[in-house]
Formats: C-alpha cells, structure tokens, sequence
C-alpha cells in the first residue's frame, strides 16, 4: 500500500500516488484462534516445548507443552519479585487480553508481570494443552494507520466471526477434557478439581474471567473470552486476488510477493516451512544475479538485498519507453 498498490481511495485519503488499484490488496486477513487450557498436576511433570499431539476430524489441532519452565523465574519486577516466565502465554509476549490492544503500554504489561509473579511456584506446576482451528472461515482485513513503514498498520482477524470457526473451537475443547478424564491421564490430574474449575482457572489466568460450567453456550464464552494467536498470520496479498499462480503481484511486472500473506488459507500448525519452500521453489534466480561486474561483491548479500527490474504495465517516461525503475527492497538488517 505504501508503495501505491492497493485500494485508491484509501491510499488517496493518505496522499499517496495510485499505481495499481486493486481493492483486495490487505483483505482475507485471518489467524489460526488458539485456546489453552492449563491443567495443573500434582506431581513434577516432563519438560516438553508445544508439539502436536492430536489432529482432530472436525478440524482442529491438539497441541500439548509442559514442564517446570513454566515457573521459570528472571530479572526482578518493580516490587523485587523475580519475573517468571510463561513462555507463549506470557503477558511480556503480548497476551495480555484483559486489556485492549491500544492500552498493551509498556506500564500495562509490567503491571501484568508482577501479578504474575507473585504466583507460588507450585500453582504453576503442569502444563498446557491447547487446540488450533485448522483454516479459520472467519476473515478480517489490513489498513494503513499512517504513512511510517515502521508503525503497525490497522488489522483485524474477526476471530470466530464465522459460527463454523466456533462450533470447531468448542469440539477441541470438549475434546481436551476427554483427555483429561481418560484413566491414562489421571496421575496427571487432581481428583478432585472439576474441569469447570480448569477453565475458570486457565480463563483468568491469561484472560478475561469466565464461569458456568462446560456446557456448549459456556464453551463457546470461553472461546471468545480466552482466544490467544499463535503467530500463524496470513492473507493481505491472497494468490488469485493480488497475486497470480506464480505470486506476480498482478497489473505490475517483475514483482512478487512470497511470504504468508499470499496463503488462502495457512496449515493447523506452524507454517515456517512452507513460507521456506515457496521462497526456494518462486524466488526467480535472475533476480539475485542483477549487478554490474563493479558490484559483484555485493552477490554474498543476495539474500539481505535484492534488486529488482519493475515496469508498470502501461507506464512511460518522458522518452516515451516503459518506465524501468531499479527498487532496492531492504529485507533484513545486517552489518
């Protein structure tokens, strides 16, 4: 959008020359909803990071992390409590729902720390099992704040927007206290504490309070009131509506877009690897091999700098040939 492509009045309400108008540049914004449920134990319990454990029929993912860094304790807080860290789920990594997006200030966020903090050491003894919903249906779209390329733009993933999104939420939550109530799990679990009471507990503990019990309307509540991201972001540049098959951003020659704002819909779990192999499969070689024979040291930072020829279909220069503007796209900071 910065650079001119995108939906004309919006970028004309920020000043900004139209390259390419096309609308449906920065809509289909979605992101994998993920809800944890902590389950404490009553006796020290293996260190395992998250990994999938179950892949669900009606589309979820069933992912499990536990461990004792879950009482892992750093730097001192304001009061002198040592922090601890929650790794994922920690307030300091932005999961801080109880408070807006637009009030997460630095202060918000120390404040949530030191509450944390002064949890004893073996309420936090256990783990997390959480579930994903594979291919969200719900949707939401990205929005220039400003014209800095460094402040975050206006997005919105309408989480659970689509009732379908929900009603797969609440199955992986149903499914999550099967495990718990199944006898192989039983040393892992109180006797006596209620799932009812693991979701009131898990529910203010990253976020909003929620009570009533398991029944569906509750858990559909506790989705709404306890959904976390996982980072899995996708959509924006979708193949199909901003980019073609071989991901040209279309109306321009020369420009691709490869990355996860491309995807129509991103996997049940972490989609590092094919962000990966769509950059080793689409990334066109001559574009790393553009220099002159006085710059050819500049090959070894192929992959930090890369130059691109970009000719905009029907554009000219006063010579009256294609435009062919040389760009110089900064992907990384290096030395």
């Amino acid at each position: 959008m910065l650079s001119g492509v995108g939906p004309s009045d919006h970028l004309r309400s920020f000043g900004l020359d139209v390259v390419v108008d096309n609308p449906e540049v920065g809509q289909g914004m979605s992101d994998n909803p993920m809800n944890a449920i902590f389950v404490p134990s009553p006796s020290p319990v293996e260190l395992s990071l998250i990994q999938v454990v179950g892949i669900t029929r009606f589309g979820s993912y069933i992912e499990g992390a536990s461990g004792s860094d879950w009482s892992t304790r750093s730097a001192s807080t304001s009061t002198g409590a040592p922090a601890r860290s929650f790794g994922m789920f920690s307030p300091q990594t932005g999961q801080l729902a109880t408070v807006p997006p637009k009030q997460r200030t630095p202060e918000a966020i120390a404040r949530a720390v030191e509450a944390m903090s002064r949890v004893p050491d073996a309420a936090m003894r256990g783990g997390f099992i959480l579930e994903k919903v594979l291919g969200p249906q719900s949707a939401g779209s990205l929005a220039l704040r400003n014209l800095d390329p460094d402040d975050n733009p206006v997005v919105s993933f309408n989480y659970f927007a689509h009732p379908d999104d929900l009603r797969r939420c609440v199955a992986g939550i149903e499914e999550i206290e099967r495990v718990i109530r199944s006898r192989a799990f039983a040393r892992f679990a109180y006797p006596n504490f209620a799932f009812p009471a693991m979701l009131n507990v898990t529910a203010e503990f990253p976020v909003n309070l929620m009570r009533g019990g398991s029944d569906p309307a509750a858990l559909e509540r506790f989705c709404r009131d306890t959904v976390m991201t996982i980072w899995h972001y996708h959509g924006g540049c979708q193949v199909g509506r901003v980019v073609d098959r071989d991901y040209r951003v279309l109306g321009i020659e020369a420009l691709r877009v490869i990355d996860g704002s491309t995807f129509n819909a991103s996997p049940g779990t972490n989609p590092q690897a094919t962000v990966m192999m769509l950059g080793r499969y689409h990334f066109p070689l001559n574009l790393l091999c553009n220099f002159d024979l006085a710059t050819m040291d500049q090959l070894i930072c192929a992959p930090v700098f890369v130059f691109v020829n970009w000719k905009v279909h029907g554009s000219q220069n006063p010579e009256g040939e294609d435009a062919d503007r040389r760009i110089r796209v900064k992907t990384a900071d290096t030395k």
